[in-house]
């Protein structure tokens, strides 16, 4: 079993934070996220979450075909992109668990499964 802490990334969240055009190309733009997310599986979110991590990148709709890269896990979502979040988080039992969204709703549930919490500006530059 895979100790290292999760940390599960809320693609179409963290993607929408920042007005760069990815309406135009929502798969492209969580392609761009995916692989700028890679170097966190070495380093985590230091101080709070230091490395290595397993890094899930969580998409849904038109990035839900958006494969992963060596350092990143991508989770297609089979409907809600929040609901498999809050699966995952909940299947990973008592495993160090983080989740980066702006969401509070999702904010809300998975930290109510003991998930610890991060904004999109900690994943994005």
């Amino acid at each position: 079993m895979d100790r290292r802490p999760l940390l599960i990334v809320d693609g179409a969240n963290v993607v929408g934070s920042r007005p760069d055009g990815w309406w135009r190309d929502r798969a492209g733009a969580a392609a761009r996220l995916r692989d700028g997310l890679a170097p966190l599986a070495g380093r985590g979110l230091p101080p709070e979450l230091p490395g290595p991590v397993e890094v899930v990148l969580v998409v849904e709709g038109a990035a839900r075909h958006v494969p992963e890269v060596p350092d990143v896990g991508v989770v297609s979502a089979p409907g809600s992109g929040d609901d498999t979040i809050v699966e995952l988080v909940a299947a990973a039992g008592d495993r160090r668990r983080a989740v980066v969204t702006a969401d509070r709703e999702l904010r809300r549930r998975v930290a109510a499964l003991g998930a610890e919490v991060y904004g999109p500006r900690r994943v994005r530059p």
